[in-house]
């Protein structure tokens, strides 16, 4: 099954914890966490205290995205806060192999991520280190953008090379994605599908994730045909 993580840029942060129950009672897998510095994206969200007041709520799994220039610095205290998945983007000044270690011995799962302009083979090398790779498909600090199909090569070459390579790394897709191309980018080769606007649109959280399941349910049988061709 796709998994379907719901991107809290778009919750109503005035009732935070009722947001975690709405997507809860709707079925979803992940929440994904945008942690933005205002240096590497032109945009401030939040840090530590806000993922380690989601985790107090929810069990569910906590999939943090950092935007921000040193991940590195942060990897104890999002360890600490509660964090489940800590993804960096391979454009930081970092030794990646390194950092992805740290990651890991701080008991979290690693995800490595580029931007749309940085081709996906850059995360070629680091897939066995890898339990996660994000493509993105807007440019990261803001909610709301349309869904860049160009991204659609790129996740398919980075499926190819998981497949080659022979690892278990997910493929997550976040930016713009709705019930209206969420089979296309499933079909491409995706297992998680950040959903931020299409989640919380009008209030209607159970309506828009089973819409999304339906999508993604759909993309996922058009993958095993064309595998079984």
């Amino acid at each position: 099954m796709v998994k379907i993580a719901p991107s809290f840029l778009s919750a109503d942060f005035r009732t935070l914890e009722e947001e975690v129950r709405r997507v809860e009672d709707a079925g979803v897998d992940y929440i994904h966490l945008d942690v933005m510095d205002g240096h590497f994206v032109p945009n401030i969200s939040f840090g530590p205290l806000v993922v380690e007041a989601i985790r107090k709520v929810t069990e569910l799994t906590l999939d943090v995205h950092l935007m921000i220039s040193d991940p590195g610095a942060f990897v104890q205290a999002f360890a600490d806060s509660g964090a489940d998945i800590f993804t960096v983007h391979v454009e930081v000044e970092a030794e990646m192999d390194a950092l992805l270690d740290r990651i890991r011995e701080a008991d979290m799962k690693a995800g490595a991520t580029v931007k749309p302009d940085t081709p996906v083979s850059e995360l070629f090398p680091l897939l066995p280190k890898l339990d996660l790779a994000l493509v993105m498909s807007v440019e990261p600090g803001f909610g709301g953008q349309s869904f860049m199909p160009e991204s659609l090569p790129k996740v398919r070459d980075l499926r190819a090379e998981i497949e080659r390579q022979g690892v278990d790394t997910e493929i997550e897709i976040d930016g713009g994605i709705g019930a209206g191309n969420a089979a296309d980018v499933v079909a491409a080769g995706v297992d998680v599908v950040v959903a931020g606007s299409a989640a919380f649109r009008d209030g209607k959280v159970r309506e828009n994730v089973a819409a999304l399941r339906q999508a993604t349910e759909a993309g996922l049988a058009l993958r095993e045909q064309v595998v079984e061709t």
